[in-house]
């Protein structure tokens, strides 16, 4: 996926479930909107490639069987440019912990009113998890 000619930005990211609890990341930039951890792609790198680069930076830990889960499009919530975000279900091998540009990180179901969600992920990614049964009620 490249930006070039799309006119968007493109994002990959990992939604990674357990116990029916979706993890959420803020960055110290805007500590106080919650997105899915993962970021833009590198030249020449394919959405897996970026998926377990990104993953291994901010949280230090390794997807284990991602598959995609939706492509949706939408503005970015930090540079409010079109954004083109490919999301991919995925378990992860350790225990994460919040390093580089990330401020905090947070286990939820969806519904919490003190977790600002950015606009994909309120509107089309917590849906589809509560669709598929994946996140607690």
């Amino acid at each position: 996926m490249t930006n070039e000619g799309e006119g968007s930005m493109a994002v990959v990211a990992a939604a990674i479930v357990q116990r029916g609890r979706l993890l959420v990341v803020s960055k110290k930039a805007a500590p106080e909107v919650f997105y899915l951890p993962g970021g833009k792609p590198d030249p020449g790198e394919s959405p897996l490639e970026t998926l377990a680069r990104e993953l291994d930076e901010e949280l230090g830990v390794v997807p284990l069987e991602p598959r995609l889960l939706a492509e949706v499009e939408g503005v970015a919530a930090l540079e409010r440019v079109p954004m083109r975000l490919t999301v991919y279900g995925a378990r992860i091998d350790g225990t994460p912990r919040p390093a580089a540009e990330l401020a905090h990180m947070r286990w939820i179901s969806g519904g919490e009113s003190d977790v600002p969600l950015a606009a994909a992920i309120r509107n089309h990614v917590v849906p589809l998890l509560r669709d598929r049964g994946m996140l607690a009620a």
